[in-house]
């Protein structure tokens, strides 16, 4: 009998297998918080409030996912952020125009990522040192622009920061009788848009297969003619970038400028790329995975607090065990793949 191998599928890819592990924990997280919490976990809104919440993390975590995939590290995007935030702020209230303090968020970001990827890239110094410099840095700038909160007086912004999409199908009808739409902010849809770009870049395009390269195996990547310096500078230029952009659409969710913005950002995003099956040696991860990793440690936080858990260390200690979980998972199960793979 002849078989017929064109009917075979081909088994998933480590990345495709980490992806679908993060998308099947969350959604039987999310549904058993349903089940048993109830309350806002039964309304489309809750969904929405986690993204607008984290519309600017989504973003910065697919700058980070980038440089990981890659091999490297970036330690310093959640201090950008808050650069950004602060220096767009003053300069909207010193009576700036809108589109140039988009320009100004996106050259700050890109100033950085540039500083970085010659750094790491070209001079061979360690990622951890480079963007941990590179995070003292953007911190002090911060304080020394401002270290007074600072709320956005600019009309023309206001008028950007009230806009709201709404979606009244997924709406729900209040205690009161009354019916009320769901709403997403316009920087989710920048968030989306970033996530789509970065996975096509990913999933489709050279340099994205280059950086899986030059993460997975560097010599072999020089075999293949890959020019990994370059491919490198270029990562944590993307990732400086979508630091720029993170800061601009923070400032359109808080409306409001803080030294303090952005604290503990990257540790953040670097769990959340985690989650998402991001592997810290390089060549394994995607951007749909750190997508779903975000949505978990928030939906983490949101189950910690409605089960009446509300001190703040009961969170950290939550999203700790949860981290150390898919590290371990994630250990697990690619020895036992890789395993398999050597007896046959």
């Amino acid at each position: 009998m002849i078989k017929n191998n064109s009917l075979k599928r081909e088994p998933l890819t480590d990345t495709q297998l980490l992806t679908t592990i993060t998308i099947i924990i969350f959604f039987t997280m999310y549904f058993t918080a349903m089940g048993t919490l109830g309350g806002g976990f039964l309304r489309f809104q809750q969904i929405f409030d986690i993204l607008n919440d984290n519309a600017s993390l989504i973003i910065v975590s697919c700058g980070l996912t980038i440089v990981m995939i890659g091999g490297g590290i970036d330690i310093s995007v959640g201090a950008v952020t808050s650069l950004v935030v602060m220096s767009c702020v003053m300069y909207l209230n010193s009576g700036g125009n809108i589109f140039v303090s988009i320009l100004l968020a996106l050259g700050i970001g890109l100033a950085f990522g540039l500083v970085h990827g010659f750094l790491i890239s070209y001079l061979e110094i360690q990622p951890f040192i480079v963007t941990l410099a590179g995070m003292f840095l953007a911190r002090g700038l911060t304080t020394i622009i401002s270290i007074d909160p600072q709320k956005v007086q600019h009309k023309g912004f206001k008028t950007l920061l009230d806009a709201e999409i709404k979606i009244p199908w997924l709406g729900y009808t209040a205690n009161n009788g009354n019916r009320v739409d769901a709403t997403m902010e316009l920087g989710v849809v920048i968030a989306i848009v970033v996530l789509i770009a970065v996975f096509i870049l990913l999933r489709y395009l050279r340099l994205g297969r280059a950086f899986y390269a030059i993460g997975g195996n560097q010599q072999s990547a020089l075999m293949l003619g890959i020019n990994v310096k370059r491919t490198r500078f270029i990562s944590y230029v993307i990732s400086g970038a979508l630091s720029g952009i993170s800061g601009f659409v923070f400032m359109m969710h808080t409306g409001a400028g803080n030294a303090t913005n952005a604290a503990g950002m990257e540790m953040n995003a670097i769990a959340a790329s985690i989650i998402g099956g991001t592997l810290l040696t390089g060549g394994v991860g995607n951007v749909a995975g750190t997508f779903f990793g975000v949505m978990i440690l928030t939906t983490i936080k949101k189950i910690v607090v409605s089960s009446g858990l509300n001190q703040p260390w009961w969170q950290n200690i939550t999203m700790g065990g949860m981290l150390c979980f898919f590290i371990i998972l994630q250990s697990v199960v690619l020895s036992r793949r890789n395993g398999k793979k050597k007896a046959v």
